[in-house]
């Protein structure tokens, strides 16, 4: 599916290109497509330069957690939630450890190790599963509760705000936070629906009770606050909670007697060649969000929507982040560069590109997490595992647009 998307890309520019050309007069085109080609690759290499620090640094603290254990930690308390959701999944079983942990991954934002034990989690939902080509209850639910982004800390889209930047860099935090949240809600929901789990179980309940009392209460101190006021509030809990963390994990690791400064080290040295290795996908896709924009033919089409949400008498200013929304549910890579490029086009603190951001924090890459997860056990019939997910998608975006116009509208 990516081999088509970036393809079609780049036919789309050449075709775009060509109209304005032969159709408009409009020669000058071309040399707009070449520029944009090199504008781009060069662009990926300066933003890669200062992802390297950055992932350095975030890797390294990160190994701190996961020696300090706080990953099993947050696995134990996520446990007896997935065992009440996942009725055929029998006590006891590894695939909840796996579960729980691939779940205290997501939202450390360990993506890292998120994939790999969530791939674990798969075999071991797989071995339950009586029908093997056919997704079970408990792979969709858990399948759909991934691709909704369950994220408490989005270290990346900071990175990126920071390096484009930002001036306040975590601005994004509680729109991501609340975004992130709908999408998971309705992912739940929706497969609960379907798979008619039963929601009033008290343990169940406690957990929904809790989440919903927390943001409750977060929605109620911010009510009434001005957009300024929200986007420094914004700001300063991003940073607080991020700097907290940081210092949640020293404190642990050192009084659980980690050595935090060579563990640190350690996951540190990762940084380097897990950010390098991301260049070459960085720059394929920028360089075809740049010649699509460059033809001419991205800016048609949301001048198109424009045309009709004017028409509505809406406002329009979200139409320029779309192009971000549209692309994440099929391609990370994609979106990333879609932000970037709106980061790029309209500044990093414009309306758009903090919407940008959000879509991009909100939820998931839908078809690559069905593909790479349901690929790894050879499930090929999905069940209502792809709608559940695409209606969770669907609930993050409308909540990010939103969440933005009343932080930063």
């Amino acid at each position: 599916m990516l081999n088509g998307i970036w393809l079609s890309f780049f036919l789309a520019a050449f075709a775009a290109a060509l109209w304005q050309w032969l159709g408009l007069g409009d020669a000058e085109v071309f040399s707009r497509l070449v520029a944009a080609l090199f504008d781009m690759a060069r662009l990926s290499v300066e933003i890669i330069l200062v992802l390297v620090g950055t992932m350095t640094l975030w890797l390294g603290f990160l190994a701190i957690a996961e020696k300090a254990g706080l990953i099993r930690v947050l696995a134990r308390v996520l446990d007896p939630l997935f065992r009440r959701l996942m009725p055929e999944v029998p006590s006891g079983h590894p695939a909840l450890g796996h579960i729980s942990m691939n779940f205290a991954a997501n939202i450390l934002g360990l993506d890292n190790a998120a994939t790999p034990i969530g791939i674990k989690a798969m075999h071991s939902l797989q071995s339950l599963n009586p029908i093997k080509d056919t997704a079970s209850n408990a792979q969709i639910l858990f399948l759909v509760l991934n691709s909704s982004s369950l994220t408490l800390l989005p270290v990346t889209i900071f990175m990126y705000r920071a390096q484009q930047g930002a001036a306040d860099p975590t601005a994004v935090f509680l729109p991501i936070l609340l975004a992130t949240t709908a999408s998971s809600l309705v992912g739940l929901f929706s497969v609960a629906l379907m798979q008619r789990l039963k929601l009033w179980h008290p343990v169940v309940l406690a957990y929904l009770i809790g989440g919903g009392l927390a943001l409750g209460l977060l929605l109620t101190a911010l009510a009434g606050m001005s957009a300024q006021a929200l986007a420094a509030t914004s700001t300063l809990v991003g940073n607080l909670t991020l700097f907290g963390i940081v210092i949640a994990f020293l404190a642990i690791g050192a009084l659980r007697k980690v050595n935090v400064y060579d563990t640190f080290i350690e996951g540190a040295k990762e940084g380097f060649s897990f950010t390098i290795s991301l260049l070459p996908f960085l720059v394929a896709m920028l360089v075809a969000v740049g010649v699509l924009r460059a033809s001419g033919i991205l800016d048609a089409g949301l001048d198109g929507i424009r045309w009709m949400v004017e028409g509505l008498g809406w406002d329009t200013r979200f139409i320029d982040a779309l192009p971000t929304a549209f692309i994440k549910p099929l391609s990370g890579s994609g979106a990333r560069a879609m932000m970037i490029e709106t980061m790029d086009t309209f500044g990093v603190d414009s309306f758009a590109a903090l919407m940008a951001a959000t879509f991009q924090g909100s939820t998931e890459t839908t078809f690559y997490v069905l593909a790479v997860y349901f690929g790894a056990v050879g499930i090929t019939k999905i069940r209502h595992g792809l709608g559940c997910a695409l209606l969770a998608d669907l609930a993050g975006m409308l909540t990010a647009i939103a969440v933005c116009y009343w932080f930063f509208g």
